[in-house]
C-alpha cells in the first residue's frame, strides 16, 4: 500500500480520536493511532515494536528505528489528546478543516500533528544509509498520567543519545522546564455539636494549620530556590480547592485540600513529598485528628538539559535561537533519565494548545520538515 501524503496522514490521525484523561468516562486507547503509525513507517523499512503499557490493556508505544550502531537521534511525541468541547468548536474537532492558512483539529497542534511532519522529513532521506540510528517514539498517556514514558527503559532506545520532543513551542527550542506535582490531603476528624468544641475534633481547624504549613514551606523554597530562565523565576505552590464540612452548627468531620506544587529543577519531588509528610504528622498529632496525603497523579519531575548539550547546540544553530525555559511540563525528563540528552522543539504554539479549534500554521510545515531534516543529517547520516 503506497505511503499516504503528509496531508492525509495529518487526516487519518486527527480521525482517529485517542483521548486520555484522568476520569476513566472520558479515556480512550490509543491504539488505532499506534498502528497506523506502525504501517507508515514499516512502509518505509523501520523496525516497529509496540510495547503495552502494564496496567492499560488499552495503550501502548511505538517504538520503530532505522539503522543500527552507537548514539543516534529519537524523535518524539505522544499520540494522545486532551479532552476537548466540540459544541465551543468551530470546526469539526475529529477532522482536518484547512482554513485560514492553518490545519485545525483536535492533535494538529499538541501533538499527533508532528508525526507526519517526522515521516516527510524521512521520506527524502531514504536513498542515504544511516551511520547511527534514528528512532520514532510514539507515546500513550502523557495528558493524563505519563504512563507511556515512564514505560520505557533504555534498552527500548538502543543507546540513543540525543532526543527531540516535538510540543508546541512556536519552533523555538527549550531545554528547561518545571516539574507539576498535584496532591491532596484529606483529613478525617470527629463531627459533632458546635456549642460544645470537646464532642469533636474539627477538620477545618486542622486543615487551618495545614495550608499553614504549606505557606510556610512554599515562602522558604521560594528563598532558597530561584532560577532567571523562567518568567516565574522561583517555584509555586497554588491552592487549588478546598471542600469540607456541611453545616455551620457541627463541627466540621471531615475536609479536603488539592494543591499543585511546581519545582524548578534541582528540587528533587520525592524530597518535597517527604517535608509536607512530616509537617502533615505534627498537624495530625497536635489536633488528634487523621490526615491522608497523597498524590492526585505521580507527578513530573523537572527538566534540565544542559545548555552545552549537542542537541541543545544544534538546535540553537538551526532555529537562530537560544534554548530557553517553558511552564508546562513535557515527557522530557524521563528521556534524560534514561541517559539522552533532550530537547523541545515543535512548530505547534502552546497558547493553541488544549483550546477549542487547535490548529498548526500551514507556514510552520516545511519549516518543521526542514528541520528535521537537519537534525537527521547531523545525528544519523
Amino acid at each position: 500500500m503506497p505511503l499516504p501524503s503528509l496531508k492525509a496522514q495529518f487526516a487519518a490521525l486527527l480521525q482517529t480520536p485517542s483521548i486520555s484523561c484522568t476520569q476513566p468516562e472520558h479515556d480512550q486507547s490509543n491504539l488505532a493511532v499506534i498502528h497506523l503509525l506502525s504501517e507508515w513507517l514499516s512502509e518505509l523499512g523501520f523496525e516497529c515494536t509496540i510495547q503495552p503499557v502494564a496496567g492499560a490493556p488499552d495503550k501502548a508505544n511505538l517504538i520503530a528505528s532505522l539503522g543500527s550502531g552507537p548514539g543516534g537521534l529519537v524523535l518524539a511525541g505522544h499520540t494522545d489528546t486532551v479532552p476537548c468541547n466540540p459544541e465551543r468548536w468551530q470546526y469539526d474537532p475529529f477532522a482536518l478543516t484547512e482554513a485560514d492558512g492553518r490545519w485545525y483539529g483536535l492533535g494538529s497542534c499538541d501533538m499527533k500533528g508532528f508525526f507526519p511532519l517526522i515521516i516527510e522529513a524521512v521520506r527524502s532521506l531514504l536513498e542515504q544509509p544511516l551511520q547511527r540510528p534514528l528512532i520514532i517514539l510514539a507515546t500513550a498517556d502523557e495528558e493524563s498520567a505519563m504512563g507511556g514514558a515512564q514505560a520505557l527503559v533504555a534498552d527500548d532506545l538502543l543507546g540513543a543519545r540525543h532526543a527531540l520532543i516535538g510540543e508546541p513551542t512556536g519552533l523555538k527550542p527549550i531545554r528547561v522546564h518545571k516539574g507539576i506535582l498535584m496532591e491532596r490531603v484529606d483529613i478525617i476528624g470527629q463531627a459533632g455539636h458546635s456549642s460544645d468544641p470537646s464532642l469533636g475534633r474539627n477538620a477545618i481547624e486542622a486543615m487551618h494549620q495545614v495550608i499553614n504549613e504549606l505557606l510556610a514551606l512554599r515562602s522558604s523554597w521560594q528563598q532558597q530556590w530561584t532560577n532567571p530562565l523562567f518568567s516565574v523565576p522561583t517555584p509555586t505552590l497554588n491552592l487549588g480547592c478546598i471542600h469540607g464540612g456541611d453545616n455551620p452548627n457541627r463541627i466540621c468531620g471531615r475536609c479536603a485540600l488539592e494543591f499543585d506544587l511546581r519545582p524548578l529543577p534541582g528540587m528533587d519531588p520525592d524530597a518535597l513529598r517527604a517535608t509536607i509528610d512530616q509537617r502533615l504528622k505534627t498537624v495530625a498529632e497536635a489536633h488528634q485528628v487523621q490526615i491522608d496525603y497523597q498524590p492526585l497523579f505521580p507527578g513530573v519531575p523537572p527538566m534540565d538539559t544542559p545548555a552545552t548539550a549537542e542537541i541543545v547546540r544544534a538546535c540553537e544553530q538551526l532555529t537562530g535561537y537560544s534554548a530557553g525555559s517553558v511552564a508546562f511540563a513535557t515527557e522530557g525528563p524521563y528521556l534524560n533519565q534514561l541517559g539522552l540528552q533532550t530537547i523541545i522543539l515543535g512548530p505547534g504554539d502552546i497558547a493553541q494548545a488544549h483550546q477549542p479549534d487547535e490548529f498548526l500554521a500551514m507556514d510552520r510545515i516545511a519549516p518543521t520538515v526542514e528541520l528535521l531534516k537537519q537534525l537527521i543529517g547531523r545525528f544519523c547520516l
